[in-house]
């Protein structure tokens, strides 16, 4: 029994005692319950994706996650208490216990999955690692970036990312590395480099925040795979199944066309899947310990996934990201949702 007590890691050692701490009295689905919110951590700021307005109102594709959850668990998507975090700090405060679901710009890979103990609950945007110029610099190509100097997040998927694409392209370079996000942005906004890479969605929203953001392009080539979803601890299925299916409730409900607008409508639908999609019939909501119209409060209060899309990111809001990769399987894409049966 000591001998493997020395063998456990430190995430391992932290997961444990987090989870006591935030699991104590049960699992987390009822740790919630009785706080009566949900504990969120989500990024220090990213428009689009996650950040706070002048009043500390939360907005993005991120902060939608959590208020569906929100509204499946307490029928109350504003009942959120937002955790911003670094790169740095979003693991650590999960294993501990500190919020109950991460939802951060956050990548899916088999190191994080298999050795921080926690679990991704889903894909909710897929994104790939890109990189933005200055206009002045007259470069179209990341292949015409040798020498060049990067700004460049400490604690992400990027610097390995970035390290491997110019070992593979026999071309160097020099990273300037920032602890968060907006560090990155204001160290090219201020000349400290050449280039900022990073994924490209957070590519369009760190441009609105420079100070002449017309001056800035993101050159096409895209050098990554980055799945991006929310993580929950491992050891708590029952909260897993329950992130995971409040994410798939809003990719199915677009591929239903079911919206926040008509939900109210489609009650009365004869479409068996949009029945199940509703909890009018089907499994409902008994074998996550949810009530039955959980997947209702998610669609009518928060959306579906091409309503929250379309308001953060897309063509309705500042950054104007094209669907993309985003796109529902039936339209070009690569969205895919597993059915309500």
């Amino acid at each position: 029994m000591l001998k493997a007590l020395v063998k456990l890691t430190l995430p391992a050692l932290l997961v444990a005692s987090g989870g006591l701490q935030a699991n104590e009295d049960g699992s987390t689905l009822e740790t919630v319950k009785e706080k009566g919110f949900l504990s969120c951590g989500v990024n220090t700021g990213l428009p689009g994706f996650a950040s706070p307005d002048d009043k500390g109102k939360w907005s993005g594709m991120d902060v939608d996650v959590c208020r569906g959850v929100a509204a499946a668990v307490l029928g109350n998507a504003d009942k959120v208490k937002y955790i911003p975090l670094t790169a740095k700090e979003r693991f650590t405060a999960l294993q501990s216990g500190e919020i109950d679901v991460l939802s951060r710009n956050t990548t899916w890979t088999l190191t994080r999955d298999a050795s921080l103990g926690l679990n991704f609950a889903g894909v909710a945007y897929y994104d790939g690692q890109g990189f933005m110029v200055s206009k002045d610099l007259g470069v179209t190509s990341a292949k015409q970036l040798d020498g060049a100097a990067v700004c460049i997040q400490s604690g992400t998927t990027t610097e390995l990312n970035l390290a491997d694409y110019f070992r593979t392209n026999g071309m160097k370079y020099q990273p300037v590395v920032f602890d968060t996000s907006d560090g990155t942005a204001k160290g090219f906004d201020s000349g400290r480099c050449d280039v900022l890479t990073s994924d490209q969605s957070q590519l369009y929203a760190l441009r609105l925040r420079l100070s002449k953001p017309d001056k800035a392009v993101v050159l096409p080539e895209v050098i990554s795979k980055e799945p991006l979803g929310p993580l929950v601890r491992q050891g708590d299925d029952q909260w897993f199944n329950i992130v995971k299916w409040s994410l798939s409730a809003m990719i199915n409900a677009e591929e239903l066309k079911v919206t926040s607008a008509n939900i109210d409508k489609m009650k009365s639908s004869t479409n068996p899947s949009i029945k199940r999609l509703l909890g009018i019939e089907g499994p409902k909501g008994k074998g996550m310990g949810l009530n039955d119209d959980w997947s209702y409060q998610v669609i009518k209060q928060v959306g579906n996934y091409g309503e929250i899309f379309e308001n953060n990111v897309g063509e309705g809001s500042p950054l104007k990201i094209e669907r993309g990769l985003n796109a529902l399987w039936s339209d070009g894409g690569i969205l895919y949702a597993p059915p309500f049966r």
